[in-house]
């Protein structure tokens, strides 16, 4: 939504502060509204009110056009899932506003949607007996491999029998009633029979069910089909058997037949007489070869209609969801008592005002109206909404803030800072330049493809990571600088701007404490000097380093959120804010852990060994004692004396004074009042500018104080354990270093020195793989996250209020982009 400013409608303005809003009123004649809405959509510069929000949706006045306009959205999505099952992709044509009646667009549509309704019917009708008619092939064939097979052996049976009958009887020899039954036919059982497709599957069931249900008086034969063949009922490819069934009697014939049905199974007519069976499968044949022609023709016809379809269908998709958005909007409008004009209420940029004023009198001269939309600014008390013009750069970092809440208008925007200070904790906690590498390659791939991407259907998580391709560019370039001063590359430390400052007091040196080194060259002049990796005080030096590192940076941010809440209460000139909450804040904190930051930086300065340990806890512990060999200044007894007093006195500051204030001043105002005067018609918005007003009826000095007492002991216990979860920058930073060391000495050197090729090639893929999967993907997500909570609870909980909403302004753009 921040991204699409019409037509670079912005001015040059400050990200810090939202846009000035103001509440508009709009008295729109019947005749232009249509236009007017429109031209709004095009400039998409005014959220709309709904001043209509107590009727149903049947009960307002353009209910009848949106089910119109609803009904042809139908008709255009049952259109797009038939070109999605015909592969055909609708041609998009860079959008020229489209001169398309709506309503021969309706007809247009309702002719096509039933032209192609009866062509899928009547396709479908044929496909079927197509399918039919190829079963119906399948059964001829091999029912008719089956008689005849059985007619051969019938004859040669025959003969047999007849010869036998020449020659002297044996015990082979029928029996006198048999003779009989075999002379003469009047006597002979006559079986009827069954023939059809059974699936394969279902087969041995089949042929059991039907043998058990007529005790086993059938004879089936079963033939399997070579491929498999469409399903006429399902459409499916099915593996199928012909089956024929021999019975006898009526009652067994109407038991097979359920079974048949029960089974799925498909039968079709068949003859004995091999010269009808020959006429058939003829017949059947020609009639395949026919409906296949008219298939294929009827399938042409339809894809040359969704092609034409598809040729315009991105125009018309567009006009209708347009259409059906302005009338949703009139529909949020309320009839005056004349009705003959609509009035509208909704928030706009102030900036916006002209351009607005503009679009107004371009409706009334397009919808040739006598009488122009009246503009005019009304004054409220209400809260506008909140709106910041960002860019495609911007809009993510801003997106990382919203995600947390919604700033309140106008107050203090964490955003800004956000596009530094995120990366560079990110960066922080991923310190390797090469690992950086990695991640800005991977963003810069993002971004010089973007404009193809932007307008493909990508996945979520491909969509997530296109989102913030601009965050991990910042992220990547932070991380190169702070691997850089790390001085590691994929946890292998480089002399980039200087030879080492050390050297080697004996071979035993790098088994061997610092003592074992001595200093021969000036001080490495940008970050750690690399003859720190792998000596054995690597670890106690770079864990002092990074720890004291990441309590000053908690602290400096913490005390810039301190500082924002400064900043807020003199904008909505609030001085209690200042006076009971800015003021003893900043006091308690700074007297606490900005001491213990000065102590640090003394420290590194002077090289002192103090104890800072020690310091801090004794400083409460036993606050007069003589601090010995930790004393880093002079006087810094007194001092921390001094400090700890002003800490102990800034928790009642906060507490108490702020809720009888709040009370006298309740009392103040309202105190004689019957009525307030009118405010000047010069002001364009004036909005409640006391942030903890607690209602303008009734005071509940209770609820007041209560609320004031959990603040306040939430910063109290806020400072001590935010503090400490700055921490969390060194603990994540020593755990990618040392992931990275164990997997390029435990992986790639351990192949290495193999002196084996293959070895050498199997160790490099996996550590590529390893260096990937965990250190790029999922150390940059853990990272990520910890940089998302120390801005969201560390930082912004000590001035943002994060309780506004979004301004969602009526534009066209967003509504055909939440449509996609």
């Amino acid at each position: 939504m921040a991204e699409a400013r019409a037509g670079g409608c912005c001015p040059p303005m400050d990200l810090f502060r939202s846009e000035a809003m103001q509440l508009v009123q709009l008295i729109i004649p019947i005749e232009s509204a249509h236009q007017t809405v429109s031209n709004l959509g095009d400039l998409g510069l005014i959220q709309f009110k709904d001043l209509n929000a107590d009727k149903s949706p049947f009960q307002r006045t353009y209910a009848a056009q949106i089910k119109k306009f609803g009904e042809m959205a139908r008709k255009l999505r049952f259109f797009r899932e038939q070109m999605v099952k015909a592969g055909i992709t609708p041609l998009t044509k860079p959008g020229a506003k489209s001169d398309i009646d709506v309503d021969d667009l309706e007809v247009k549509l309702g002719e096509l949607e039933a032209e192609l309704v009866e062509m899928n019917a009547n396709n479908e009708k044929l496909q079927r007996s197509y399918n039919e008619l190829v079963e119906y092939k399948l059964v001829l064939n091999k029912a008719g491999e089956f008689f005849s097979s059985a007619l051969r052996n019938a004859t040669a049976l025959q003969k047999e029998l007849e010869s036998q009958q020449t020659g002297e009887e044996s015990l082979d020899t029928p029996l006198l009633l048999d003779r009989e039954i075999l002379n003469d036919p009047s006597k002979q059982v006559k079986l009827g029979f069954i023939t059809g497709l059974v699936p394969k599957e279902k087969s041995m069931p089949f042929e059991r069910i039907i043998f058990r249900a007529t005790r086993g008086n059938v004879y089936i034969k079963l033939a399997a089909v070579e491929e498999p063949v469409v399903d006429p009922v399902s459409g499916e490819k099915v593996e199928k058997n012909v089956f024929v069934v021999f019975y006898s009697g009526e009652k067994a014939k109407t038991k097979i037949l359920k079974i048949c049905e029960a089974f799925g199974a498909n039968r079709y007519p068949f003859t004995e007489d091999f010269g009808k069976q020959i006429l058939m499968i003829s017949e059947v044949s020609g009639r395949i070869s026919e409906m296949k022609a008219a298939i294929d023709a009827g399938l042409f016809h339809r894809s040359h209609l969704l092609q034409t379809i598809g040729d315009q269908f991105v125009q018309w998709n567009t006009l209708v969801r347009n259409e059906k958005s302005i009338y949703h909007t009139l529909n949020m409008l309320s009839l005056d008592v004349t009705k003959k004009c609509l009035v509208a209420e909704g928030w706009s940029p102030v900036f916006g005002s002209k351009q607005i004023q503009d679009a107004l009198q371009r409706a009334a001269f397009d919808s040739n109206s006598q009488v122009g939309t009246i503009f005019q600014v009304l004054h409220t008390t209400e809260l506008p909404p909140t709106y910041f013009c960002t860019n495609k750069f911007t809009s993510a970092f801003q997106d990382i803030v919203d995600a947390y809440g919604v700033a309140k208008y106008q107050e203090a925007n964490p955003g800004v800072f956000t596009i530094v200070t995120f990366p560079f904790l990110f960066a922080i906690m991923f310190g390797d330049w090469g690992h950086g590498i990695c991640l800005l390659l991977a963003a810069l791939i993002f971004i010089i493809r973007e404009k193809k991407l932007s307008g493909q259907k990508l996945g979520d998580i491909t969509e997530m990571t296109f989102g913030g391709r601009y965050v991990i560019l910042m992220m990547a370039l932070f991380s190169i600088y702070t691997g850089v001063i790390y001085n590691e590359f994929f946890s292998v430390p480089f002399e980039l701007f200087a030879p080492s400052a050390y050297a080697c007091r004996d071979l035993s040196c790098r088994d061997a404490t610092t003592a074992g080194l001595i200093k021969v060259l000036p001080t490495y002049p940008f970050g750690v000097d690399p003859v720190w990796h792998g000596s054995r005080s690597e670890l106690p030096f770079l864990n002092s380093l990074k720890m004291k590192m990441s309590i000053l940076i908690g602290v400096a941010q913490m005390n810039l959120g301190i500082i924002l809440s400064y900043f807020n209460a003199i904008y909505f000139k609030n001085s209690l804010n200042i006076w009971f909450q800015f003021i003893p804040q900043l006091i308690f904190l700074n007297s606490l852990f900005g001491y213990l930051s000065l102590l640090i930086i003394v420290k590194w300065s002077t090289g002192s060994q103090a104890d800072l340990y020690h310091v801090m806890i004794y400083m409460f512990l036993s606050p007069t004692d003589e601090l010995g060999e930790n004393q880093l200044f002079p006087r810094q007894k007194t001092v921390q004396l001094v400090l700890l007093l002003l800490a102990l006195v800034s928790v009642p500051w906060m507490l108490l004074p702020k809720p009888f204030l709040l009370k006298m001043q309740h009392k103040a105002r309202h105190q004689g009042e019957s009525y307030t005067p009118l405010q000047s018609t010069e002001e364009s918005l004036q909005v409640e500018t006391n942030h903890d007003s607690h209602g303008h009826e009734e005071f509940e000095f209770s609820e007041v104080f209560v609320h004031q007492m959990i603040h306040t002991i939430e910063f109290v216990l806020g400072a001590v354990s935010n503090t400490a979860s700055y921490l969390r920058l060194w603990a994540l930073s020593l755990a990618h270093s040392e992931l990275s060391s164990v997997f390029f000495e435990k992986v790639l050197l351990l192949a290495w020195g193999y002196n084996n090729i293959l070895i050498l090639l199997v160790g490099a893929i996996v550590f590529i793989f390893v260096t990937v999967g965990v250190l790029l993907v999922m150390e940059t997500l853990s990272a990520f996250l910890h940089a998302l909570r120390l801005h969201w609870v560390e930082f912004q909980n000590k001035f943002y209020e994060g309780d506004g909403y979004k301004f969602y302004p009526f534009s066209f753009g967003s509504v055909n982009y939440e449509d996609e």
